[in-house]
């Protein structure tokens, strides 16, 4: 649809995803929220130009196993029942298995030193609730679009996990494009690929493949500065330089 020549760049994770976008492997990559502000953090210019329906407004999810005995709540201040308890994150740079998880954990007035030992890397969110359903970890946190999608695939024994919060929302996945994506694939690329994402109808059944693929309705347009909260939880982590 777009007439370029695409070749796809799979990555182990979301370190190697930076990296590759730095030294210029990858000129177009899908990012996390905290890895597209570590990403344009050493790339200047890098622009992000697009993001799914679901992105503007992304949640994490705390989820529990009801052996634990805990109880879902209404607000952050309820993260304060942790203590005690046992948690694993996903993955240690994840905008919505860890990064934004903790933050709230921090807004909330919880203290990580309360946990039961350290908290636990899973490193996916898969993993996440896997550990969680098994009693590996007592609670977890994980991204809402795949808790969704796993506990609509059958995955989730919803007698043994119970969701205790859902976080408010924040900026998360997107297309990030480097400086010199006209330069190097030609003027007028960048056009190219937003009219290509923002043009994708549901209603049609080869571009539903594709949505269904990202776990979108639809893309829509995004800036840079809609990732500001990222950038600043980040740099209060210790994540971003």
């Amino acid at each position: 649809a777009t007439q370029l020549k695409v070749a796809y760049r799979p990555v182990t994770d979301y370190t190697a995803v930076v990296r590759a976008f730095e030294v210029g492997d990858i000129h177009l990559a899908w990012m996390g929220g905290l890895t597209g502000v570590q990403a344009r953090a050493r790339v200047p210019g890098a622009t992000a130009i697009a993001q799914r329906d679901i992105d503007a407004d992304f949640h994490s999810l705390f989820i529990a196993t009801q052996a634990s005995g805990l109880k879902p709540f209404d607000d952050a201040t309820g993260l304060t029942d942790l203590a005690g308890h046992t948690l694993t994150f996903g993955s240690e740079t994840s905008t919505s298995g860890r990064l934004m998880p903790q933050y709230f954990m921090e807004q909330g007035g919880f203290d990580q030193a309360d946990l039961q030992g350290s908290p636990g890397f899973s490193g996916s969110h898969d993993a996440t609730i896997e550990a969680v359903a098994s009693g590996s970890f007592e609670v977890g946190a994980v991204n809402e679009q795949v808790w969704d999608a796993a506990k609509e695939a059958g995955e989730v024994d919803l007698g043994s996990v119970v969701v205790l919060w859902r976080t408010p929302g924040y900026a998360d996945y997107h297309w990030l494009a480097r400086p010199d994506l006209d330069k190097v694939f030609g003027n007028g690329t960048t056009t190219k690929v937003t009219d290509f994402l923002f043009g994708l109808d549901a209603a049609d059944k080869a571009d539903a493949k594709i949505l269904a693929l990202f776990g979108a309705k639809s893309f829509i347009t995004t800036e840079n500065s809609n990732y500001d909260q990222i950038e600043a939880v980040a740099k209060e982590q210790g994540l971003l330089a």
